[in-house]
């Protein structure tokens, strides 16, 4: 695809193109980080880019870039071709998609899936190997269920959606379109409900769903339970890394995005916008506002309040926890000065 070809196409797209030197009008084959990038590839650069000193040994026969002129003046020098976008991540995200289409699956049902009798197919829909569909679902019309995916009874299915190979869907789900559920993620399973007895465990029976609406998009091997009574439910827009737990009863707004092993307690109430990083905890029926950012390990256990950022354990304002933080190294020095200050009393 030749740099010009894929200017036309951005000026399309979301990235703000503001200006352009094709250069040599290279043929881009591949998209690359800066480092790696190597002749007839195209890479990126964000203001204020870490990347800056790695910029006069890279390949990359093109560039993506912010406006600032000592960079256009290195990039002609290089006869690197350039373009100016208002958001250079957003543009190299397209471009990726331009470069590495999605692959074309052969529509139609395998031999080997199994399938209900009173199952509804839509239109354009393709069903891998081993693929069981259990009665009462209802499939969306050009959905992709990869092999070895489990549908249970009574599900429904929208369109455009991509399952991924050995997920699993429990009764009564209902997901929206143009969702991607990852391989091995369990949508729908048991909430963990137990009544303590004199005689030990007492199962609740868990006989909710899950509600999953548009554009939400679930990674590897999460979970998302099933409540008692009720839902479980998923805003639209939301996206859901690997390996993240969402417990039964749980309200997820739209457009909040959780990074690896987040683990969200029974009942809890999360605005929409909000961000969790990395192993985050939120305790059960806990309300987490809209816009909130938590920090890597954070534990929240009581609420927060909309647009807050909090990091820590348990959960305080992250520049709070930056100070406090800054005098843990400092603690012994303290305790010492205590110790001498209360034995010259």
């Amino acid at each position: 695809m030749l740099f010009s070809q894929i200017i036309k196409a951005l000026e399309d797209g979301e990235s703000g193109v503001k200006n352009y030197d094709v250069a040599s009008n290279p043929d881009i084959t591949g998209a690359e980080s800066l480092e790696k990038a190597t002749s007839s590839q195209i890479s990126f650069l964000e203001k204020d880019s870490y990347l800056l000193d790695k910029l006069k040994d890279t390949n990359a026969s093109a560039l993506i870039i912010p406006s600032q002129n000592w960079l256009i003046e290195e990039l002609n020098k290089k006869n690197i071709a350039w373009i100016i976008v208002e958001n250079p991540r957003i543009a190299f995200s397209e471009i990726l998609s331009m470069i590495h289409k999605r692959p074309i699956i052969n529509k139609g049902i395998h031999e080997t899936a199994v399938i209900a009798s009173n199952v509804k197919i839509g239109e354009e829909v393709s069903i891998g190997a081993h693929v069981c569909i259990q009665e009462g679902t209802i499939i969306g019309e050009k959905t992709i269920i990869h092999p070895g995916v489990i549908i249970y009874n009574n599900v429904v299915i929208g369109s455009n959606n991509q399952l991924h190979a050995n997920c699993v869907i429990h009764p009564e789900t209902k997901i929206g379109n143009n969702c991607i559920i990852n391989s091995n993620a369990v949508i729908g399973s048991e909430g963990f409900g137990f009544i303590p007895t004199n005689n030990g465990w007492k199962k609740m029976p868990q006989t909710g769903k899950v509600i999953i609406e548009d554009k939400v998009e679930i990674g590897s091997c999460s979970t998302i339970d099933r409540p008692a009574v009720g839902e479980t439910f998923i805003g639209a827009g939301t996206k859901i890394d690997n390996l993240i737990q969402i417990g039964h009863g749980v309200e997820i707004g739209k457009h909040c995005a959780f990074a690896a092993q987040v683990g969200i307690a029974g009942g809890a109430k999360i605005g929409e916008g909000v961000i969790l990083a990395g192993q985050v905890g939120v305790g059960n029926r806990v309300k987490v506002g809209s816009k909130v950012i938590a920090s890597s390990k954070c534990g929240i256990h009581a609420d927060i309040n909309p647009g807050e950022v909090v990091s820590g354990f348990p959960a305080i304002p992250n520049r709070l926890w930056l100070k406090c933080s800054a005098n843990f190294k400092k603690l012994p020095e303290i305790a010492k000065a205590l110790r001498k200050l209360n034995s010259s009393v």
